[in-house]
């Protein structure tokens, strides 16, 4: 008789970060875009950090999180068209991108982040996978798990900060999957517990 994982999160984790490794390699490129996109609290950052440790190829990789470019808790979309606009086009096209990092507590825009076009590059956040994005990425990603689930993760990382904006956020996100359809539109589906 089979024994019960103690951690079934990370095990989902763990397989689905092998797979965009292997998906990464199979590429044949020293600067690949993999895009990972799914709902609050469905494991996207987590299993970014794991993807980032993991990374397969000798060439560093960098990170844009929506997270750290969404102008504030209405921003879902605009963060996400930012990122397309200054990080993602320029990349494919071989240029520097700058993209610049919002500050939550003042309410407004803060230093500017370039990223190196000769680099691969990992973009996280909700509303990353449209059909462009999904164009320019080498490895798409969409990340989802049951809404009981993922409100209780996403509420234990960011507690009385998120609370009150939870269903704002939903709201976005639903209207982000009803438009674009991420699901999809990605190479690597990830079921988290």
């Amino acid at each position: 008789m089979r024994s019960r994982s103690s951690d079934p999160f990370g095990e989902v984790l763990a397989a689905a970060t092998e797979r965009i490794c292997a998906a990464v390699v199979a590429t044949s490129t020293s600067n690949p875009v993999v895009i990972i996109d799914g709902r609050s609290g469905a494991g996207k950052t987590s299993l970014t950090e794991r993807l980032i440790r993991a990374w397969p190829l000798r060439t560093p990789v960098q990170l844009v999180a929506l997270d750290s470019v969404y102008p504030g808790w209405d921003g879902l979309e605009q963060g996400a068209e930012t990122v397309r606009q200054s990080v993602l086009i320029p990349h494919a096209r071989g240029e520097l991108g700058i993209w610049r990092r919002w500050d939550w507590e003042r309410g407004e825009e803060a230093e500017a982040h370039a990223v190196d076009p000769a680099l691969g590059l990992v973009v996280e956040g909700c509303g990353a996978l449209t059909a462009t994005p999904a164009r320019l990425g080498d490895v798409t990603v969409w990340v989802d798990g049951p809404s009981d689930s993922r409100r209780r993760r996403a509420l234990a990382r960011d507690g009385d900060g998120f609370r009150p904006y939870w269903d704002m956020w939903a709201e976005q996100e639903e209207a982000h999957i009803a438009q674009h359809r991420p699901q999809e539109l990605a190479d690597v589906v990830v079921r988290t517990p």
